[in-house]
C-alpha cells in the first residue's frame, strides 16, 4: 500500500492485528498521576498527589500566555522553534541539540520506543518513575528494575550487570521520582562511560531545579550518548499547560522525531519562553519549597515517623499499614496524597504544597496513622 492510497480492509486488519499484539498501552504522565486518585477530587480538596506546583505559572508566563490567546487562531509554529532557541542560548548548547515538546513525558516515551525492543532492554531504578517501563513493555522490550542503593541512589553497577549487552535505554531520574533523592554525578559518569555500545542514558532532570546539584547538560555539549529531559510542569508550575524540552546530539533527536507529531500548544510554548527569561523564578521557588519541606521533615521527626530525606518537591513517608489504605483514609479527609510503589508498599509519596496545605496534611495524617 503506497503512502497516498486509501487504507484497505486488509491493510486495516494488519494494523489492528499489530495493535492487538502489543500487550500494554503507553501510559502518559497524566495517567500515572491519576493512579493515586482516579476520580474527580472535591473542589475543596488538598492535592498533594502529582508533584505539581501549587503556585502555578509565574506572572511573566501568565502575561505571555494571555497575550498569545489572541493569536490562538494560528498554529504559531515559530513559538516552538523560539522555545528551543531560547533554551539552547541559556543552556549554552547548539540549537541543533534541543527540541521542544509538550512536556517531558513525550520525549521520554519516544526515546524508549526508538532505542528499546525485543533484545534491547529498558533499565530503571526501583522505585522509580514508571512511564518508561510501560513504554518498553509496549514494544516488548525486556524491563530490568534495579533496587536503589542504601543511600537511595541509582545503583549503576547493578544496572549495568542487569542489562548485560542487550541494553537499549538506561533511565536515570535525578533527583529520583518518587524518592526525591540524588544519584552522585560520578555514578552517572560511570554509567555513560561503561554502558554497551548502541544504548543511551536517558537523564530525566524534571526535578533538578529543586536542588543545587550539578546538571548533566555538559554531557550533551560534549556529544555523549545521552538524552536529557527538562519540563515546565514542576518548578515552573505549568503541569496542565504542557511544555518540555529534550537535549541530545542531532542524530539522537532524529531517532525520536518519527514517534509523534510536531503540533504543540502555543500557550505552553509562550509560557515556557517567558519562564526561562524571567529573573529569579527558580531560586525563589526552590527556597520556598525547601523551607516548607524542612518544616515537614522536622514535624515527621518530632512524631517519630520514618521518611526518606528528599531534595525535591515530594517525600516518601513510611506508613504503619499498607500505603493504599493510608491514601484512601487521607482521601476521605479530602487530602489527596500520592500512591505507593509495589517494591515499597508501606510508603506513600507526598507532594510539598503550600504552608496551609501542609498544615491540613499534618492534621489529617496524624488522625489516620493514630486510628
Amino acid at each position: 500500500m503506497g503512502p497516498h492510497e486509501p487504507l484497505s480492509r486488509r491493510g486495516f486488519a494488519r494494523i489492528a492485528a499489530l495493535a492487538g499484539a502489543l500487550p500494554v498501552p503507553v501510559l502518559t504522565e497524566r495517567a500515572l498521576a491519576q493512579l493515586s486518585y482516579p476520580g474527580e477530587a472535591p473542589p475543596d480538596a488538598v492535592l498533594l498527589n502529582a508533584n505539581e506546583n501549587p503556585l502555578g505559572p509565574c506572572p511573566e508566563a501568565l502575561e505571555a500566555m494571555n497575550a498569545m490567546l489572541r493569536r490562538g487562531g494560528r498554529y504559531q509554529f515559530g513559538e516552538t522553534l523560539r522555545l528551543a532557541r531560547t533554551a539552547a542560548r541559556l543552556e549554552q548548547v547548539p540549537e541543533t541539540h534541543v527540541q521542544s515538546f509538550a512536556g517531558s513525558s513525550d520525549p521520554l516515551h519516544r526515546t524508549v520506543l526508538a532505542f528499546c525492543g525485543p533484545g534491547r532492554a529498558f533499565v530503571t531504578a526501583d522505585p522509580g518513575y514508571e512511564a518508561g517501563e510501560r513504554a518498553a513493555a509496549f514494544v516488548r522490550a525486556p524491563v530490568h528494575r534495579v533496587p536503589l542503593t542504601q543511600d537511595h541512589a541509582h545503583d549503576v553497577e547493578a544496572m549495568l550487570r542487569a542489562a548485560g549487552r542487550e541494553a537499549g535505554v538506561f533511565y536515570v531520574c535525578n533527583p529520583n521520582n518518587p524518592t526525591g533523592t540524588l544519584t552522585p554525578r560520578a555514578a552517572i559518569e560511570h554509567l555513560v562511560r561503561e554502558k554497551p555500545p548502541g544504548s543511551v542514558v536517558l537523564i530525566d532532570e524534571a526535578y533538578i531545579h529543586y536542588c543545587e546539584a550539578p546538571s548533566c547538560m555538559d554531557m550533551v555539549r560534549e556529544g555523549r550518548d545521552v538524552v536529557l529531559l527538562r519540563t515546565f510542569s514542576k518548578i515552573y508550575g505549568m503541569a496542565g499547560l504542557r511544555a518540555g524540552l529534550a537535549f541530545a546530539r542531532p542524530d539522537l533527536l532524529d531517532r525520536i522525531r518519527p514517534y509523534g507529531t510536531g503540533f504543540l500548544p502555543v500557550t505552553g510554548m509562550a509560557g515556557a519562553i517567558a519562564s526561562l527569561e524571567a529573573k529569579g523564578v527558580v531560586e525563589q521557588r526552590r527556597e520556598y519549597v525547601r523551607k516548607i519541606r524542612e518544616e515537614l521533615f522536622a514535624w515527621l521527626r518530632e512524631k517519630q515517623i520514618d521518611f526518606v530525606p528528599s531534595v525535591s518537591n515530594k517525600v516518601m513517608i513510611r506508613t504503619p499499614k499498607p500505603g493504599r489504605e493510608i491514601t484512601a483514609a487521607m482521601a476521605a479527609r479530602k487530602v489527596i496524597i500520592g500512591r505507593s510503589w509495589p517494591s515499597w508498599p508501606n510508603h506513600v509519596r507526598v507532594t510539598i504544597g503550600t504552608p496551609e496545605e501542609m498544615q491540613k496534611f499534618r492534621a489529617a495524617f496524624s488522625e489516620v496513622v493514630s486510628s
